[in-house]
């Protein structure tokens, strides 16, 4: 009995932080965040802030060529709501 209390203590941490590793791991990769630190890549899209707003749902503005633009995400597709441009909207 002391043996199997002995393996439980030693390995519900261990598949607990496997757990966590696996789920830390797959948010980094979802988000599109470099796993490894090195040279900055300058990019042509930039994305400035997102809103979640549902499943499968959200705001997002990205800037492109200096222009902040505002997209809708969703699951059937994306949709382009305002631009910095036409002055629809200001974001600070």
């Amino acid at each position: 009995m002391f043996e199997y209390i002995l393996r439980l203590l030693i390995l519900l941490p261990l598949v607990g932080g496997m757990a966590w590793g696996s789920l830390w791991l797959w948010k980094r990769v979802q988000m599109g965040v470099p796993l490894v630190g090195g040279a900055t890549k300058t990019r042509a899209v930039e994305m400035i802030d997102v809103l979640p707003l549902g499943p499968g749902s959200k705001l997002a503005v990205v800037e492109f060529a200096g222009q902040r633009v505002l997209i809708a995400v969703s699951r059937n597709g994306i949709t382009r709501i305002a631009d910095d441009s036409q002055g629809d909207f200001h974001a600070d």
